[in-house]
Formats: C-alpha cells, sequence, structure tokens
C-alpha cells in the first residue's frame, strides 16, 4: 500500500489543507492498495485560483504551440501505457488485458485527435460582413467518474486544453491513482504551470466545491443522471454553462432480417465488456417474437461462458445495487436465463453476467440502469412496435441496429432518439461525437463537437 500525498496545483504537488485520506481498495481481493488526500473546499479554491492565472496566457498560447503540447501528451501517455493499464486493473479491477486494449488504448487516440485538431481547427472564420472569433470558455471543471477513469479525464482535458481553456479534474475517489498518474504526464508533456490541476476528494465535498465555485466558467461532468440534475442546478444559479455525459438504457434492436447469431453474440459480449460498467451498453436486447425464443437461447449461452472472467464491479456499494436490480427483475416476473444474484467468488465485487428473458418494457430492469452485467430481452411484434419501446425511456445516449440491409438499418436509427447508434456492429469512432439525448445528457464529447463545448463565440462587424 502507497499513501499518496498532496494535489496537483500551480505545475506542482502541493500538501493538502486538511488531513482526511480516501482509500483504494482494489476490487478483486478487497484489499487497500493506496491512500489519496481527500481534498476540502480550500484545496479547490487554490485549485481554481491557480487556473484562472494561467488562463490569459494559455489562451493567448498559438494553436500550434498547444498542439505541440497535447502531442507531448500523448507521447508521454504512450510510454507509460503499461503502467497505466496496470494501475487501472489494481484500482478497478478491470482484467488487465481489457486495461492495455481499451483503458490505456483508447485514450491515447483521443489526445492525438486533439492535438490534431488545436493544429487545424479554424479559430476565426469570416461570415458576411464579420470576422467570427471561436475563444476559450474559460476556466473548466472536469468532474469525472470510475469507470473509464482515464478516458473520461482525456475526454475533458485534451479539448479544454486545445480550446484554450484552463482545467481543475476532481477524479473519482475509487479510481484517482491513474488521475495521479495522468498528473504526471501533464507535467512531464511541458505543459505550463496552472493549466492543468488536480484535486481529488469525495463529490460531496470537492465535486461539490468545484462545481459551486465561482471562479469556474464550465462544468463538465460524467456520472449519474442523479448527480447531473444537481450539478446543473446549481450552474443554472449563476448561468454557468454546463457539459453532462449521464445515464443510459440504450436498445440493441435486431431487425428479422439481421444475422441473429452475429447480432446476440455482439451484444451479450458489448454489455458484460468492462463489468457492465458502461453508461452506453446495448442493455435492452429488443428481438422480434418469431426469434425471440432462439435469441434468448443463444444469448444464456454466451452469457455463461464469461463467468468472472469479466471482472468485478468497482465497490461493494455498486455490487449490492446491481444484486438488488437483479433480485427485482425476478420479483418483477422476468425469467432468469444465466446468472442470477449470487456472486460466483466468494471474496471481490463479483456479479454473475445475467441475462434476463419475458422482460416487459415497464419492468425496472427495462427502465432503470443498472450499470452491471445484466442484459434484458424484450420481444416486439412489428418495427413500429420496436421504435416504441426502443424509445420508451427517459434515456437517449445510444443504441444498436442489426439488419441484413445497411439501408434498412440506417432508416430505423434515423427514428431512434439517441445520441449515437452502431450500424450492424459499427466499431467505435473516437472522433465521432458521443452524448445524449433526453435525461442522458447535455452537449457532445469527442471530435470537432467535443472541441465546441469548450469554446465561446464572438463576432466582430466591420
Amino acid at each position: 500500500m502507497k499513501a499518496h500525498d498532496g494535489m496537483y496545483i500551480q505545475g506542482a504537488w502541493r500538501p493538502a489543507a486538511g488531513q482526511d485520506v480516501i482509500e483504494v481498495v482494489n476490487p478483486v481481493d478487497e484489499q487497500v492498495i493506496g491512500t489519496v488526500p481527500a481534498g476540502t473546499a480550500e484545496d479547490v479554491d487554490a485549485a481554481v485560483r491557480a487556473a484562472r492565472a494561467a488562463l490569459p496566457g494559455w489562451a493567448a498560447t498559438p494553436p500550434a504551440e498547444r498542439a505541440a503540447r497535447l502531442a507531448a501528451l500523448r507521447d508521454v501517455l504512450a510510454a507509460r501505457a503499461d503502467e497505466i493499464a496496470e494501475t487501472v486493473t489494481a484500482e478497478l479491477g478491470s482484467p488487465l488485458k481489457f486495461s492495455q486494449a481499451v483503458h490505456a488504448a483508447v485514450p491515447l487516440a483521443v489526445a492525438g485527435s486533439y492535438a490534431e485538431l488545436a493544429a487545424t481547427y479554424a479559430f476565426e472564420e469570416k461570415v458576411g460582413n464579420s470576422v467570427v472569433h471561436h475563444e476559450p470558455i474559460g476556466v473548466v471543471a472536469a468532474i469525472t467518474p470510475w469507470n473509464y477513469p482515464l478516458h473520461q479525464i482525456v475526454a475533458k482535458v485534451a479539448p479544454a486544453l486545445a480550446a484554450g481553456c484552463t482545467v481543475v479534474v476532481k477524479p473519482a475517489e475509487d479510481t484517482p491513482l491513474v488521475a495521479r498518474l495522468f498528473a504526471e504526464a501533464v507535467h512531464e508533456a511541458g505543459v505550463p504551470a496552472g493549466v492543468f490541476n488536480l484535486v481529488t476528494g469525495l463529490g460531496p465535498v470537492a465535486g461539490q466545491a468545484l462545481a459551486e465555485h465561482p471562479g469556474v466558467d464550465l462544468v463538465s461532468f460524467t456520472g449519474s443522471t442523479a448527480v447531473g440534475r444537481g450539478i446543473a442546478a446549481i450552474a443554472a444559479g449563476q448561468v454557468k454553462k454546463v457539459a453532462l455525459e449521464l445515464g443510459g438504457k440504450s436498445a440493441n434492436v435486431i431487425l428479422p432480417s439481421a444475422d441473429l447469431a452475429r447480432a446476440v453474440h455482439v451484444g451479450v459480449a458489448n454489455v458484460m465488456s468492462n463489468s457492465g460498467q458502461t453508461c452506453s451498453a446495448w442493455t435492452r436486447m429488443l428481438v422480434h417474437r418469431e426469434q425471440y425464443d432462439e435469441a434468448v437461447e443463444l444469448a444464456a449461452a454466451a452469457a455463461a461462458k464469461y463467468g468472472d472472467r469479466i471482472g468485478p464491479v468497482v465497490n461493494a456499494k455498486q455490487r449490492d445495487r446491481v444484486r438488488g436490480y437483479i433480485d427485482k427483475g425476478l420479483a418483477e416476473g422476468a425469467r432468469l436465463v444465466a446468472g442470477g444474484p449470487e456472486s460466483p467468488r466468494e471474496r471481490g465485487y463479483f456479479v454473475s453476467p445475467t441475462v434476463f428473458a419475458d422482460v416487459t418494457e415497464d419492468m425496472t430492469v427495462a427502465q432503470e440502469e443498472i450499470f452491471g452485467p445484466v442484459l434484458s430481452i424484450l420481444r416486439y411484434e412489428d418495427e413500429e412496435d420496436a421504435l416504441r419501446i426502443a424509445n420508451g425511456t427517459v434515456y437517449g445516449l445510444a443504441g444498436a441496429v442489426w439488419a441484413g440491409d445497411e439501408a434498412e438499418a440506417v432508416a430505423f436509427a434515423r427514428r431512434m432518439e439517441t445520441g449515437q447508434v452502431d450500424i450492424n456492429g459499427g466499431r467505435f469512432n473516437p472522433l465521432a461525437p458521443f452524448g445524449g439525448y433526453k435525461q442522458s445528457g447535455v452537449g457532445r464529447e469527442l471530435g470537432v463537437h467535443g472541441l465546441a463545448e469548450y469554446l465561446q463565440t464572438k463576432s466582430l462587424q466591420f
């Protein structure tokens, strides 16, 4: 176990204002692997003041130089990829291969994309008799979750730095160690002091102080819809911009013409990925009534192969929450065809990969985000019924459509009320905008649309 000291403020590790610490627990064996300081409002204030002081200089830095710092950051992260993967595995419980392929690799792609965008984006344009400037919005508060701890930091910090903003990051208390590695990488990459700052702490203390701070111009938050509402309310009082990436209950719609076996296999894998702790996971599989029984059989067999290989969920509270949803599904009449509330291990925060059949759209497991390895399979009568069910939740973050004809799938996807749809297993694209409809959030991350969130627009008339 290692006790980590200090907050990264003004380009250096500085002692925390208080004495309290947060224990970081390995979800696999429930052992404490380290501690970090529990930040206070005083720590947050120091970080925001540092970001505020650094803002004029960084905003005035030519985009090419900002691009060079981001490229250097990407290179440092690449050189430390093994350490990053091992750290995420230790504090999140993710299997090492997944940590290497996703938790370490995806942030490299995102950082690299913003290094290119910073160098090529048109920060100024001519519109009629006006010149329109796209300027940094100011100081950004980035409050990030534990499920993809480095990716979510990079997805906020990289576009903010590319835009010319300065940043204060408050990482999730369950996964702060990789955030500290990121701060070290920022330092090594030569990002000027105060441009990036890190405060570890609890959400109700450090997170709330950061959201409330009058020196913050934009709050970018990824997490639960309930917390997002609270942050939006705080920001509304100051007429402060928010970017919110919140919950999801995404539909995986398998049309009758699709390759059923492939669609089910990929759909199950999507839900089990990262132990089900993915806001965009396709946790509702919609299958035509004539193919329903076959799909259930395929899904049950696919889920049974995972066992405990997907890794645990992040902590005991989350494990108990997911088990509670499984119990709720059983109580409401869903048919368990794989998994269940029992843990596959005696130790660690493991949840069995679970599949429910005979799920109706009014059931809790079909409406609420579970955030664990739990799949609900629903039947539909025809395409209009499938669309109604797919759009029938308060969420709209992601989804999938499968069909034998791509045009058929695209036509259906265009009518889905969701921010991102994968067609016949489409690959992740770090340049495509990511964000939600309805209660899945406000704003977009990634690519040029993600950069735009951190820019303010000014027009000069001639």
